[in-house]
């Protein structure tokens, strides 16, 4: 389940069809797009930092848009490489670390009164750990040949679910909209990490068993389905 429903998603894709197409045919590199969304990211975490509030969402939103294009652009022009899909993950990394430190350096440097600097930083540290884990968590699993796209709150939703709010209302009243905003991801993505490793448990689950049946001695066999049968 994701919290943007999918025709939103295909619809926004489908505008960006003319675009992606253009940028092919110009031979334009996917890793050129990677290597400039993740510097806009980097120019929104600076513009937080700096309490330019509403320019770091635009900064954030527009660098969502450029994720977006590299991946379809590499698919579209046929050159999927190894090293694009590691470039891409890590500098994705990258940028989101700085964009909730210039977040972080907002807080201290006086957006939220004094006395809620403290959660203010602690919902900052959980929404970038957890943020960071769930993509870890596909990551990780893909590079066992398991499908994990599942969860409430997936890059798309962070970006939005922060860049959104940011650009239109800025930091709110004392910093308290861009706190609580913050502290919100923070929830839903931990919620996104419990959902992906109860995902992959389950389907590990699933495919081990087989497995394990056909490596049981008769023996062994013959006393598990006794134990089946007892309700133990």
């Amino acid at each position: 389940m994701s919290l943007i429903p999918r025709p939103i998603r295909q619809g926004f894709e489908a505008l960006l069809t003319p675009l992606v197409a253009n940028l092919t045919r110009a031979g334009v590199s996917p890793n050129a797009l990677t290597t400039v969304g993740t510097t806009i990211l980097v120019g929104a975490g600076v513009a937080f930092g700096i309490a330019q509030v509403r320019i770091g969402g635009l900064l954030l939103l527009v660098s969502g848009v450029i994720d977006m294009l590299d991946g379809r652009v590499a698919r579209e022009g046929n050159i999927v490489t190894k090293f694009g899909a590691f470039y891409d993950s890590t500098l994705d990394r990258i940028g989101e670390s700085a964009l909730f430190a210039g977040i972080a350096v907002f807080f201290v440097a006086g957006g939220v009164p004094q006395g809620w600097v403290v959660p203010a930083l602690l919902a900052t540290l959980v929404a970038l750990v957890a943020g960071l884990t769930v993509s870890y968590a596909r990551a990780r699993a893909e590079g066992l040949g398991l499908e994990c796209k599942v969860g409430i709150v997936q890059r798309a939703e962070r970006i939005l679910g922060l860049g959104v709010p940011s650009l239109v209302f800025s930091a709110g009243p004392q910093g308290f909209l861009l706190a609580a905003v913050v502290a919100v991801l923070a929830v839903l993505s931990v919620v996104t990490v419990v959902q992906r490793v109860v995902h992959v448990h389950r389907i590990t689950r699933t495919v081990r068993r087989p497995t394990q049946a056909r490596t049981l001695t008769p023996f062994a066999a013959d006393m598990s389905s006794r134990k089946g049968r007892s309700g133990d």
